[in-house]
């Protein structure tokens, strides 16, 4: 049991919900705690307020006995903690009386409580895993995952001070506050180097000046290619339009693929009024999410292959090296989460780039359905993982060309999805537009033989002409 320095920062936790990587015990036992520990190192690690609930409200005298209950816990724990995975412990002072936060690292290889109960941190939750949902992805104990495996020929030279530096200063930011780190600590702490300051797997994608000199796999390349499909593509005089090679630790790679991206996706600006609005062809937010999750949970074991980005005329497509990791199929995608590279998730979240742990696949949902898109669809096959956005705007346009006005777009991709659109509708969806503009729009959607009138007076409602 490894016992950290003592923080100075008073009720910092008061008022923060549980989460993919927080959680309270008011009123700790061995068995609880075991579950809270292993849960988190099976996941991308997490904090444990121990003697407080998430309302600041503190149970006398539970931080004093606490040594003894958290060395019966980690007892429980198989197989027993490495060294450099140890939880620590950081006693705290608040004015409701003194607390204790635990910090759980991820560990490479599964853990269990007693050697037969699997738990794994989703969501808020605690997930106990069937014996046929095991942690595929994980080594034993004896073996070493891909993200601890020490890099042959990788010096401390080969990381990137400035890149660290920029970590560092992200990490008091996210991370338990009161920590205080030197930079050979802060490297052990992220999983970037061994107990012999040799770089490993981690380290180079995270903090390497180059990481591609010693993994060609890592990186990622962005093609904008002609039509609907390569097919349609390969008989154009060119294939593609643009082809972007983005290369980097996972930081740069993330902010390097989302420029480039936000370059391509980005469609025109149309005036509303006195108003500028800006369309992109896809949810910024989903675009986002999507890349992230695609650089975090990618198979880095898998060579030759870089992540693809393809752009075509009517969608989007991520391909991601490796199927999916651990008990995750397409069936439990959205209630289920799991990472194969903890370390890169845990650094990417302290870096910024991930605002909630286990939550991208329901943002992506989320933007997609708020800005009238269809669902995304995933696809899994022998040695890759695809998440495909569709690019509603441009079928609309494409079938019906470029003289509707943003508002009968709008009206447009409400109908592909709800079929049908009533007055009321429209004007929610357009709350700022007079009710007259609006109906003008209607007309003129019908004029151009796009929209179908039915019912008459309050009973009005419009379809897709064909579709009525």
């Amino acid at each position: 049991m490894d016992r950290g320095r003592t923080p100075t920062n008073p009720g910092r936790f008061a008022g923060r919900a549980p989460g993919p990587m927080l959680e309270y015990l008011p009123e700790p036992n061995a068995q609880a705690l075991a579950e809270l520990i292993v849960a988190f190192a099976n996941a991308a690690g997490g904090t444990i307020v121990v003697g407080a609930d998430e309302t600041g409200r503190v149970h006398p005298n539970v931080a004093e006995d606490l040594e003894p209950i958290l060395e019966r816990a980690l007892r429980l724990c198989e197989p027993p903690f490495r060294e450099i995975e140890l939880p620590q412990w950081f006693p705290e002072d608040t004015p409701r009386g003194p607390v204790v936060a635990i910090v759980v690292r991820p560990t490479p290889y599964q853990m269990s409580v007693g050697g037969s109960q699997v738990y794994v941190r989703s969501g808020r939750m605690n997930l106990r895993l069937s014996p046929d949902q095991m942690l595929l992805g994980r080594v034993a104990p004896t073996e070493t995952a891909f993200e601890d495996e020490t890099v042959p020929g990788a010096t401390l030279d080969d990381l990137d001070t400035d890149i660290i530096e920029e970590y560092r200063l992200n990490r008091i930011k996210r991370g338990p506050r009161g920590e205080s780190f030197t930079r050979l600590e802060l490297l052990r702490d992220a999983g970037a180097i061994d107990a012999a300051n040799n770089p490993t797997g981690a380290g180079i994608l995270l903090f390497g000046r180059n990481p591609q000199h010693f993994f060609p796999q890592v990186g990622v390349v962005i093609v904008r290619f002609k039509g609907t499909s390569l097919r349609e593509a390969a008989l154009t005089s060119e294939r593609y339009s643009r082809r972007i090679e983005v290369v980097g630790p996972a930081p740069r790679l993330v902010e390097g693929a989302w420029q480039a991206l936000f370059d391509e996706i980005h469609q025109r600006s149309v005036t509303n009024g006195l108003a500028r609005q800006e369309h992109y062809e896809y949810p910024l937010e989903a675009v986002r999410e999507a890349v992230v999750n695609a650089i975090c949970h990618r198979d880095y074991r898998v060579s030759g292959q870089r992540i693809e980005i393809r752009l075509f005329d009517d969608r989007l497509e991520i391909i991601s090296p490796g199927r999916l990791p651990g008990h995750i199929t397409l069936d439990n995608l959205l209630e289920e989460h799991y990472s194969r590279n903890p370390r890169l998730v845990r650094g990417l979240y302290y870096w910024g780039y991930i605002e909630e742990l286990g939550q991208g696949i329901d943002i992506i949902y989320e933007a997609m359905h708020r800005e009238h898109h269809p669902p995304p669809e995933f696809r899994e096959g022998e040695r890759s993982f695809t998440v495909t956005l569709m690019n509603l705007i441009d079928q609309i346009e494409l079938q019906y060309g470029d003289d509707l006005n943003p508002r009968q777009v709008l009206a447009l991709r409400h109908l592909h999805e709800f079929e049908r659109i009533t007055n009321r509708e429209y004007h929610n969806l357009c709350p700022e537009v007079s009710t007259e503009t609006l109906r003008l729009d209607l007309r003129d959607l019908i004029s151009k033989g796009i929209l179908l009138q039915v019912g008459s007076k309050r009973g009005t409602y419009y379809v897709l002409k064909g579709d009525g």
